[in-house]
């Protein structure tokens, strides 16, 4: 089972991909854990990954591809895998669909967890973090005993800048111009489905595997 998980940040795709990977006895892929794999490893494509996050530069979509087709063909992924976080741009999902096909394989589904640009922004600037000890809370859904103190070790909360409200519409903005198109893209190959994100995560989840079997 080949799943790809879209939705904007804060939209909880990382959260779900998570619980379909352990039911299904899959591996969560993140281009972020990849990229710190590799580095750590000193691989070749890491090392070239290197390059471009040393100066602060995204990593190309060529060499991002060849990054996660390397990951999908470890023995783990016989089975089926997660994208969480790729692909992000048309070029990375036609580098990949282009991969797949040379392996005579292709992605099972896309799952589009829709939440609202308002809820997300609500959800986020929201957040709570401990400067102490990195615990985060939300003041809404996950409050502290005490206002703005750490439950876990006593330490000062705060809103993270990448969790401010204006912070968080230029990252939905990106997402919308950069991801948007992907909807379009997998909807046209027929594997999208679209789950809706305000719903308790737990019922996210079971509308998922009802839909995954």
């Amino acid at each position: 089972m080949k799943i790809i998980m879209l939705g904007a940040p804060g939209a909880g795709k990382g959260t779900q991909a998570k619980k379909i990977a352990a039911k299904y006895g899959i591996p969560h892929i993140s281009t972020g854990d990849i990229f710190r794999a590799n580095l750590k490893q000193g691989t070749e494509l890491g090392k070239k990954a290197k390059v471009y996050m040393d100066q602060g530069l995204l990593v190309p979509d060529e060499l991002t591809c060849d990054l996660v087709v390397d990951r999908i063909s470890q023995p783990d992924a016989v089975n089926g895998y997660v994208l969480d976080g790729f692909p992000r741009t048309i070029p990375q999902a036609e580098c990949l669909t282009n991969a797949l096909k040379e392996r005579n394989e292709s992605m099972d589904i896309a799952i589009d967890v829709t939440v609202p640009d308002e809820n997300i922004i609500n959800r986020m600037s929201g957040r709570r973090a401990c400067l102490g000890c990195g615990a985060t809370y939300h003041i809404e859904f996950n409050p502290t005993k005490t206002e703005g103190v750490c439950d876990a070790c006593g330490g000062e909360l705060v809103l993270r800048d990448d969790d401010k409200p204006e912070t968080v519409k230029k990252r939905l903005d990106v997402y919308h111009a950069q991801t948007q198109p992907l909807i379009d893209y997998y909807t046209k190959a027929g594997i999208l489905y679209s789950v809706d994100g305000t719903q308790d995560i737990d019922k996210v989840f079971e509308d998922i595997t009802k839909k995954l079997g």
